[in-house]
């Protein structure tokens, strides 16, 4: 006998068909548990803020939308920086099926204004009237921007001619064009969502348009892997103007029930894990990177706390391999580390989850390669690491680990609803429902993106045992004038492994050979300086001869596991960091490598000048 099940009863997702109907569900169900955690700057320290008081205040922004007139469809800019205020617009916009237009509150003003002119935006909600003022000196035309709205009055400019009249947050909320009532449209589920402005790794962003039914898709997909609970805390760090973050650290949220915390910057997030103690962060592989890098650095001055470090590891890395069924390395029995794991547990393994708040269930990294030396050393420690794979054009999430089912060196299993093959070249290619509709304006390049129906990566892959285990970019591929290919991202991550590299960008296509340029640590030039007799202070110490041979004869060393014709041969130095502020990282903290390659000309010419 069969008994049919009720999905819409068992599953309440299964019935919402938007992200506004999400959102409202979630309000309706649960409308007095908290939502969010502001940090209030008088009191110094985090305060909850409920579904209901969300949903009010999204109502206030629908109505001033509505009062607009806006045409189904319109774009809805948000210039904001990570919190409520940002969730809010983008709710507002959503169930007036307007499309938000995130971006990077600390994107160059030029990116700004292109973004702005190809989503042809016809409003603008930015933190500050100093962000539309740089914008509108760009000088570049934006005949469909009916309104600049500012959320941070402070210095607020007045108006910038009749074509975009500027009026701050508050006011706007209660002026009226005219005495007619508000136009509202209720979205479909085939209406646009979003639309993400792709990073530009290699040029010109792309408008990537996802529906609301990718994005809810992908959403309930990734509910099933992953299992957030409505007691979960995340804290959210990835700007929202990134599809990793929208669908899994704000859309996700919603969907479970959990409480967001929106981090405030960078240098603030060690503290912030500690007071929020998250139990679900989602990251790019960068913040773990620096976070192992501390925990190196304090360990560096004792040679018995290293010694216990390593062997909290290899003790921690045999149990995980044993608990995931996994290959174990050789050394000591099951029964002997189970015995001595609670002692390295005291003393090494928790002090490494406090980092982290103490109360991680869920790590998630994403967005790039996770070393795996990193991998495996928070996992050895009993940080509980996910590593995922996707793409803005997939919304994004193509595939994850579980915590039941975790292989650091691979990506994991496609999720559900997700299909995936190999193609020529070892392409990963990807269909389903969360794949994008295609690239506004853009009809070549959305056509140039798939393959009998099936969205081509651009990413090399195998599939092994159910789980896929990503081999290099293709369009990244270096192809030296040898002939010789290469994948940067594996020398980088080789460079940077050591304390001394902060960031590396290696090249060489068309070169006779493979050569890098890599930041400097404090610390690590600070000793190479004192070892060489140099002015760590002086520019021309970093130019100094000496000085890239003690840095080269390290990179040798550090990448003596590749291929000869793989080692770079020469190194430009540098102590100024790459990041998305200067336009040489994207969002996600990924190299800009077409930005990387301009700005260091000079000295990539020099070097192989040579």
């Amino acid at each position: 006998m069969t008994t049919l099940i009720d999905t819409k009863l068992t599953d309440p997702l299964a019935a919402l068909h938007t992200l506004a109907e999400l959102f409202s569900w979630r309000v309706k169900h649960t409308p007095l548990a908290s939502a969010y955690l502001r940090y209030d700057e008088n009191g110094e320290r985090w305060m909850p803020i409920s579904w209901q008081a969300i949903g009010d205040q999204v109502e206030r922004i629908v109505h001033a939308l509505a009062a607009m007139r806006l045409a189904r469809g319109a774009r809805i800019a948000i210039l904001l920086p990570n919190g409520i205020d940002a969730v809010a617009v983008d709710q507002a916009a959503l169930a007036l099926a307007c499309v938000p237009v995130p971006m990077h509150a600390l994107d160059n003003p030029a990116s700004i204004a292109y973004v702005l002119a190809d989503s042809e935006a016809s409003v603008l909600v930015a933190q500050s009237s100093a962000q539309w003022q740089a914008i509108a000196a760009v000088g570049m035309a934006l005949p469909a921007l009916r309104q600049v709205v500012i959320m941070d009055t402070t210095g607020l400019a007045p108006a910038i001619g009749a074509e975009h009249p500027v009026l701050a947050f508050q006011d706007w909320l209660i002026a009226r064009t005219d005495g007619e009532p508000g136009l509202r449209y209720v979205p479909r589920h085939d209406d646009l969502a979003a639309l993400v402005y792709t990073s530009g790794t290699t040029g010109k962003p792309k408008g990537v348009m996802l529906t609301h039914e990718n994005v809810l898709e992908n959403v309930k997909a990734t509910m099933q892997r992953v299992a957030p609970r409505a007691d979960d805390v995340f804290l959210s760090f990835l700007p929202l103007s990134h599809t990793f973050e929208r669908t899994a650290g704000y859309y996700l949220p919603i969907a479970s029930g959990s409480c967001v915390a929106h981090s405030r910057s960078a240098s603030r997030l060690p503290a912030e894990m500690k007071a929020v103690r998250p139990t679900i962060l989602i990251s790019v592989p960068r913040i773990y990177e620096r976070v192992h890098g501390v925990i190196e650095a304090k360990l560096a001055a004792s040679s018995l706390k290293l010694r216990l470090f390593a062997m909290a590891q290899s003790v921690g890395w045999r149990r995980f391999c044993r608990a995931q069924q996994l290959a174990v390395p050789d050394g000591a029995p099951a029964w002997l580390d189970e015995l001595i794991w609670p002692l390295l547990d005291k003393l090494v393994a928790s002090n490494i989850r406090a980092q982290f708040g103490g109360r991680l269930r869920l790590a998630v990294s994403g967005g790039a390669a996770l070393p795996q030396a990193i991998a495996r050393c928070f996992l050895a420690l009993g940080v509980p690491l996910l590593q995922g794979y996707g793409m803005t054009e997939t919304s994004p999430v193509v595939a994850a680990n579980g915590l039941d089912d975790n292989d650091p060196a691979t990506i994991g299993r496609a999720l559900a609803g997700v299909e995936v093959r190999i193609g020529e070249m070892q392409e990963l290619q990807v269909r389903g429902r969360s794949v994008m509709r295609g690239y506004w304006k853009r009809e070549a390049d959305t056509a140039a993106a798939f393959i009998d129906g099936w969205l081509r990566t651009g990413d090399q892959a195998v599939i092994e045992n159910g789980r896929l285990r990503i081999l290099g970019r293709i369009k990244e591929i270096i192809v030296t004038s040898t002939g010789e290919k290469i994948a940067p991202s594996d020398l980088e991550q080789a460079i940077t492994s050591s304390p001394v590299f902060d960031q590396a960008y290696a090249f060489g296509d068309n070169r006779p050979f493979i050569a890098c340029v890599v930041v400097l640590s404090q610390a690590g030039w600070a000793a190479m300086a004192s070892e060489l007799d140099l002015d760590p202070e002086a520019a021309d110490s970093l130019r100094a001869p000496a000085a890239a041979a003690l840095a080269l004869e390290r990179i040798r060393e550090l990448t003596k596991g590749f291929p000869h014709y793989a080692q770079p041969r020469a190194v430009a130095l540098t102590r100024e960091p790459w990041s998305s502020e200067n336009s040489l990282l994207t969002p996600t903290l990924k190299l800009k490598r077409l930005n990387l390659a301009n700005h260091f000309a000079a000295d990539i010419e020099r070097l192989y000048q040579r």
